[in-house]
């Protein structure tokens, strides 16, 4: 496996991106919506970096089949708490198609938050098909299989602490 980008580069970044939210959220108290099951770890890591006041909450979504977006999305676990007029931060783990969370937005807007953001670990631009608002971006990454650090591949090599890519899948 090749290393995409190390556990220091990831510390550093989450860490960064913790500041940026500190500061644009600082009397606010956002949402933070995770998308199971890549984004925990770096919503955990996140977390930690946040020092304003947050609630957390996941939504589950099934669009893959294997190591392709099927093009459909379904929700598979939904929001326990009620977004409307809240400040709302979605956690993604990876952007690559747009089409998951251009489907994400589209659904938590009817349910009327006061805003919305996006905050990706990776963003993968050059497999876009929907442009989607990124308001926090961790990395861009070319177009390759990146595992670990929460993304998975058959689900595994979600524990590795860093970003790497496979030699074969």
């Amino acid at each position: 496996m090749n290393v995409l980008i190390s556990e220091i580069e990831i510390q550093k970044k989450v860490s960064e991106i913790g500041r940026r939210i500190n500061a644009d959220y600082e009397a606010r108290k956002p949402i933070l919506i995770a998308v199971l099951k890549g984004a925990f770890m770096f919503l955990a890591d996140l977390l930690r970096e946040i020092e304003i006041p947050v609630e957390v909450d996941f939504l589950s979504i099934h669009s893959y089949n294997g190591t392709e977006s099927s093009g459909v999305v379904r929700i598979t676990h939904d929001l326990s708490l009620n977004i409307e007029n809240r400040d709302v931060i979605l956690i993604e783990d990876i952007i690559d198609t747009g089409q998951t969370v251009s489907y994400i937005l589209d659904n938590l807007r009817t349910r009327k938050p006061y805003s919305l953001a996006v905050c990706a670990l990776l963003n993968k631009e050059a497999r876009r098909v929907i442009e989607v608002p990124l308001t926090y971006v961790g990395f861009t990454i070319p177009s390759v299989f990146a595992v670990g650090y929460g993304l998975d591949h058959d689900n595994r090599y979600r524990n590795l602490k860093y970003i790497g890519v496979l030699d074969d899948k």
